[in-house]
């Protein structure tokens, strides 16, 4: 099942994170309130699981995770940055 999860991560992050949000506590045990991930939803859906991913396993972005983050941000500002470019 993780591994059915991280692909569907991988093709649609955005609906992977709403199975999250709906079926377990993995977003809420990460984030205090409601606002931010929903935010994370629809800027930055790869930084969003990422963060979260960082907060439950190990309580703090350090190591191994606070890459994980760094190409996160890059992704998801690759996918904004991309679409402009294909319209050109």
């Amino acid at each position: 099942m993780p591994c059915l999860l991280l692909l569907l991560a991988i093709v649609a992050p955005r609906i992977c994170l709403i199975l999250l949000w709906l079926f377990t506590d993995f977003v809420s045990r990460a984030y205090d309130t409601l606002l931010i991930p929903l935010l994370g939803l629809v800027f930055l859906p790869f930084t969003t699981i990422a963060y979260a991913l960082a907060m439950n396993q190990r309580g703090e972005v350090s190591g191994i995770y606070l890459i994980l983050c760094i190409v996160a941000v890059l992704s998801d500002l690759g996918a904004i940055g991309g679409s402009s470019r294909g319209r050109g």
